[in-house]
């Protein structure tokens, strides 16, 4: 008995909950469909704004402006050619254009080459040519000239000099060599006779380890 009443009773709950959900239809006057539509309307906004706050930011480099890279200058000036005064003992003397770079024995080269009374070891012959500098091969025996001047006005030196045949005046071309050092050269070697080796340039007044390595390569014996 009790049990039918409730079967009655709650067959009437649904029917009263859609008859109250039509009077709320009927008083905004949206229809069932509508509402459905709008709902999966509002779904859809909710679902695109929702993917979009979850992607990922763009990378910072992304974000930097672009700079357009440019290679580097290598344009480099080719030097010119090299003119050189060459005296003394060779075939031809005379003013000789070179190739830059060139040494004193293309210089001598382009002179004819050697005389048969030439001092080679008196030449520095793999010296570089400076441009607008002589060139001097002396004879054996013969004390070498003092070098001419250069472009700049400073002394340009042809070969080493000879520590047992230089004058004053040749002496004192060399760098850190005045005039009382050029005198303590030459004194030496009167009273001790010729220097045996350019080390022996270390028992005269005035010359220390330091100015004798500035010398070694500029003199011989």
């Amino acid at each position: 008995m009790f049990g039918d009443e409730d079967d009655a009773s709650g067959s009437q709950v649904p029917d009263r909950l859609r008859a109250r959900w039509e009077e709320l239809l009927d008083a905004t006057g949206v229809g069932t469909r509508s509402l459905v539509a709008g709902v999966a309307v509002v779904g859809l906004v909710l679902g695109a704004l929702w993917w979009l706050t979850r992607q990922s930011p763009p990378p910072v480099e992304a974000t930097l402006p672009l700079v357009q890279a440019t290679a580097p200058d290598t344009t480099t000036t080719t030097a010119g050619p090299v003119v050189v005064h060459v005296a003394g003992a060779v075939v031809a003397p005379g003013v000789h254009q070179l190739p830059p770079g060139s040494r004193v024995i293309d210089a001598v080269e382009a002179s004819g080459g050697l005389t048969p009374d030439a001092d080679a070891g008196a030449v520095n012959l793999a010296a570089e040519v400076v441009d607008g500098s002589q060139v001097y091969v002396p004879r054996i025996g013969e004390v070498p000239p003092p070098p001419p001047p250069g472009p700049d006005g400073s002394s340009v030196e042809a070969g080493p000099v000879d520590l047992n045949a230089a004058d004053a005046t040749l002496l004192e071309t060399l760098p850190g060599i005045g005039p009382a050092t050029a005198a303590a050269i030459i004194d030496h070697r009167e009273r001790h006779g010729p220097f045996a080796t350019v080390d022996g340039l270390l028992a005269v007044r005035g010359i220390g380890e330091a100015k004798l390595a500035a010398l070694r390569d500029l003199v011989r014996v």
